[in-house]
């Protein structure tokens, strides 16, 4: 039986679970926009749920398929591309990417379909899975120079412990390093025009950042002086007890405002103006260069191509699942019914047998990798586990609420 009494709903969540009626999606889910804040992080912006229960990334999904004219959105892209494009063999767009399908996808067709000299930028993973390297290398060989920035390994060690110990959120300080890097690159090397992949409007982010081509500046720019801003949950001049030092913190802070609004770097979404489809973005990075999909299903889910380049992943989606109630297979499959390659009844059995599974092959080197003893692991996951979502049912926690 349920209690009578309203149950604590820890980080701001909504105390009512809802489930979207078209996805597998939960209004549980952060706003991304969230996620790249320099906060402390005690509360989350969530998925908007209009009054017939649709979630705001359906809807987008559905604004795609509807109400947008693909040849018109291309045309402004060759319109901002001609725009950007040099003749004396400089670069003229950066690409962001980690070699996996979405950034082969971008990278590839912005240079041999539009013409463009990208240069491309990577934010190392935390540990490269071995066909994560595969592939990156592959990106490259197929045409393309790159840049990767590799972190200060004992910093990012840190950061990342500090990220799990006081946010459940390991991948923290790589999402701040994988969203302020290229504009910040682009500035240094005076190549004004950035383009990402999709918008994060495809998952969830409210819709009016879908209305537009640009990226947020809120993702890659500070406006709050650097004492104010947390990284791992930790007060940057707090930090320094741990070990870190503020000339340590450059590649993880947001870029300077007014430096980029000086060199005049735009940043968009390549999505904003072709039409996005992940798996179609798998097929043409498999043809164009070689991009591998795991030998076996990826752990915690059913598909075999999606964040597979950092041994570290498998942990990123495990903790939404505790933080969350979803799991990695709540997200690839909420995608794929977005993009009717599966239906809503298919989406839920696999998220029903497949989401919150431990992953456990890598589990024992990312504990390493963060100094942290598998006791002391689970007294951490079971703190962030909100009330309003679990329950113990003898030896083992129970979600009180399941998608059906």
């Amino acid at each position: 039986m349920e209690p009578a009494t309203p149950l604590e709903a820890k980080f701001g969540l909504p105390r009512e679970v809802r489930f979207c009626v078209r996805c597998v999606i939960s209004n549980q889910r952060p706003s991304s926009t969230v996620e790249y804040a320099h906060t402390r992080e005690s509360k989350k912006e969530t998925i908007h749920f209009d009054v017939e229960g649709v979630c705001a990334a359906c809807r987008f999904a559905e604004m795609k398929d509807t109400r947008v004219d693909w040849g018109e959105r291309e045309r402004e892209l060759q319109d901002l591309l001609a725009h950007h494009r040099r003749t004396d063999g400089h670069y003229d767009v950066l690409v962001p990417g980690s070699g996996g399908k979405d950034s082969i996808y971008a990278s590839h067709l912005l240079k041999y379909k539009y013409g463009m000299n990208p240069l491309t930028v990577t934010w190392a993973p935390h540990i490269y899975t071995d066909v994560g390297w595969r592939n990156f290398q592959s990106w490259l060989h197929s045409g393309f120079d790159n840049f990767l920035c590799t972190p200060n390994g004992r910093v990012h060690r840190t950061l990342t412990r500090l990220a799990f110990e006081n946010l459940l959120h390991p991948f923290q300080p790589f999402i701040f390093g994988q969203k302020s890097l290229p504009p910040k690159f682009a500035a240094m090397h005076d190549i004004p025009l950035v383009i990402y992949g999709e918008n994060e409007a495809e998952y969830g982010n409210p819709l009016a950042e879908g209305a537009t081509s640009r990226r947020d500046p809120r993702y890659y720019t500070r406006e709050a002086r650097q004492e104010e801003l947390y990284l791992g949950g930790v007060g940057v001049p707090e930090l320094k007890a741990h070990g870190v030092e503020v000339r340590d913190l450059e590649p993880y802070l947001p870029g300077d405002p007014n430096l980029l609004a000086e060199k005049k770097i735009e940043v968009h979404y390549l999505g904003y103006y072709l039409k996005w489809v992940p798996q179609e973005c798998y097929y043409y990075a498999v043809e164009h260069a070689n991009f591998e999909a795991n030998t076996e299903r990826t752990e915690g889910t059913y598909s075999k191509y999606n964040s597979i380049d950092d041994r570290m992943d498998g942990l990123h989606y495990y903790t939404t699942y505790i933080k969350f109630g979803l799991g990695r297979a709540s997200y690839d499959a909420a995608q794929e019914i977005r993009n009717h390659h599966l239906t809503r009844e298919e989406g839920v059995a696999l998220v029903r047998r497949f989401d919150g599974e431990l992953p456990r092959k890598h589990l024992a080197e990312n504990l390493e990798y963060m100094g942290i003893p598998e006791a002391r692991f689970w007294e951490i996951v079971d703190q962030f586990r909100s009330p309003h979502l679990w329950k113990r049912e003898g030896d083992r926690w129970a979600l009180r609420h399941q998608v059906s």
